[in-house]
């Protein structure tokens, strides 16, 4: 009965309250507002494609509830800027309150056609502000955005809204196990891309039979969500990026990252899909490249017994793929001064047998997105259908010299070899993490001591990367990386991925180097 009256009495009081509670009484902006930021910077985004969405806090500091009369875009309907003010989208508002001591947010989005701003180099700055109120009590926020122009690729549309599609028999061996694609095949006029405008790309770009897709120094392509390149059969593709001349960066290097410009998305994997290399496409030459954020950053198929490999790739830079860096299946690479990192799987992962010679190579995986259950080498001879039939192939030869097998979790390399098919491989001078764990794979492949197999192995040594976590794949002098002058001068390549001359046979693609000055 006592808790039931203490009850009554408080709901009384309660009421009694809020009879006596009067509206808020909203006094006219003074212009006093305070606000997050005096420029909101939208980031680069190319014509036509919208931005992210950025926000404006805007603040009432005073100690009374205020109205504002209006708050607008300055080129008002005509602006291609987008607002959403207090949870209202539109162009130009009036009367917004703002309760004493309190704030809200603004959100500002754009798209932009190129042909309404003026071009300066192929750049071009888009400006509006908000206007809050009007007269004397006016405040701005300038809104800044640098919108791109840019070669534009993607399948066409038909009246009823279907999109133009690919259909591949992908492992070329003529059975009905295709595959279909959003995509089209280039034009003719297409098939070299330059470094005047980037590229951005929706769906699959493909190279058709017989043609070859050259990638001019300093190109940039940009690819949309699940697109990519195919090269099909009997085509090629030429990346021919190159070194600045005073051979120090990469500036005329070509670029394959998604279409997203934001910082925010600068280092985020998965945004797109991968560089497919066909079964039956051949002569595929990769020079300075990087190719960052894709799903798989190559997918190279079949051919290993071609009299050119499949793909050479050279002085490139492969990283922050969600999946792998590099997934070959059967077939043919070299790869000369390459640097793998950051992939949800492996960074290299020789399938189904195959051909590779690896020479000076970074074959690394500092992958912190989620948990990985590869190395960031696995190398095997098989592959299990869906039946869970095993078809095994032979791996011809897997070598790999002078190269930095490492990461953040352990072992980095397994050897998977499945009866029926040969399976050959030699580490010459390799710098490896495999330490003998509970999990750790044992067998006759293991045998670091067995030198027809292994010569000239550090194990487990950190080779002490510049920031491997921000894809900076330096070894460091200044910090005795145990990768300095390991190399063996039967393996050496004359010049670093860099461009700078070796002096020292130092393990990976760069050569040691200080990194605290």
């Amino acid at each position: 009965m006592k808790r039931l009256l203490t009850y009554a009495i408080t709901f009384a009081i309660l009421v009694f309250w809020s009879s006596c509670r009067k509206d808020f009484d909203f006094e006219p902006s003074t212009g006093s507002l305070k606000f997050s930021k005096d420029t909101v910077y939208l980031d680069t985004v190319f014509t036509n494609i919208g931005s992210s969405t950025y926000n404006l806090k805007v603040y009432n500091r005073s100690n009374n509830d205020i109205v504002i009369p209006s708050i607008r875009l300055g080129q008002g309907q005509a602006s291609n800027y987008r607002l959403n003010v207090d949870g209202m989208p539109g162009k130009e508002f009036e009367n917004i309150e703002l309760l004493a001591k309190d704030s809200m947010f603004i959100f500002i989005e754009t798209t932009v056609d190129i042909q309404t701003v003026v071009a300066e180099n192929n750049q071009f700055l888009y400006t509006d502000a908000i206007e809050f109120d009007s007269g004397a009590n006016l405040q701005k926020v300038e809104l800044v955005t640098l919108v791109k122009d840019a070669v534009f690729i993607y399948p066409a549309r038909n009246s009823e809204g279907i999109i133009e599609t690919l259909t591949f028999d992908v492992d070329g061996d003529g059975v009905d196990d295709q595959t279909t694609l959003q995509g089209r095949f280039l034009e003719s006029s297409e098939l070299t891309f330059t470094n005047e405008k980037p590229y951005v790309i929706y769906g699959y770009a493909a190279v058709g039979m017989g043609q070859t897709l050259t990638v001019e120094a300093g190109a940039r392509v940009h690819f949309h969500a699940n697109s990519g390149l195919l090269v099909t059969n009997n085509a090629s593709l030429k990346v021919n990026g190159s070194i600045s001349t005073d051979q120090v960066l990469l500036e005329n290097e070509v670029i394959f990252e998604g279409d997203r410009l934001e910082p925010l998305f600068s280092d985020i994997p998965g945004q797109w899909g991968t560089i497919w290399l066909f079964s039956g496409s051949v002569d595929n030459q990769i020079n300075h490249a990087t190719i960052k954020n894709a799903t798989v950053g190559i997918l190279a198929e079949n051919n290993q017994e071609a009299p050119i490999d499949k793909l050479t790739i050279a002085n490139s830079q492969i990283y922050n793929s969600s999946n792998f860096g590099i997934l070959a299946r059967g077939t043919s690479i070299t790869a000369e001064n390459v640097v793998f990192n950051r992939a949800g799987q492996s960074a290299f992962a020789g399938t189904f047998g195959g051909k590779y010679n690896f020479t000076h190579c970074t074959i690394a995986n500092y992958w912190t997105n989620s948990f990985r259950q590869f190395p960031a080498l696995y190398l095997n001879n098989f592959i299990v259908d869906e039946n869970n039939v095993v078809y095994t192939n032979d791996l011809t030869e897997a070598n790999f010299n002078n190269c930095i097998i490492y990461g953040n979790d352990n072992p980095e390399l397994i050897l998977e070899e499945e009866s029926g098919s040969n399976f050959n491989f030699k580490f010459n001078n390799c710098l490896i993490r495999f330490q003998n764990t509970g999990n750790t794979p044992v067998g006759a492949n293991y045998n670091f001591a067995n030198t027809e197999l292994y010569t000239g192995i550090i194990l487990n040594q950190d080779p002490k990367f510049k920031n491997a976590n921000a894809n900076q794949m330096m070894i460091c002098s200044d910090q005795d990386s145990p990768a300095i002058g390991a190399g063996s001068t039967d393996h050496m390549l004359a010049y670093d991925i860099n461009g700078n001359p070796r002096t020292s046979v130092d393990l990976g693609a760069y050569n040691g180097s200080i990194c605290e000055e």
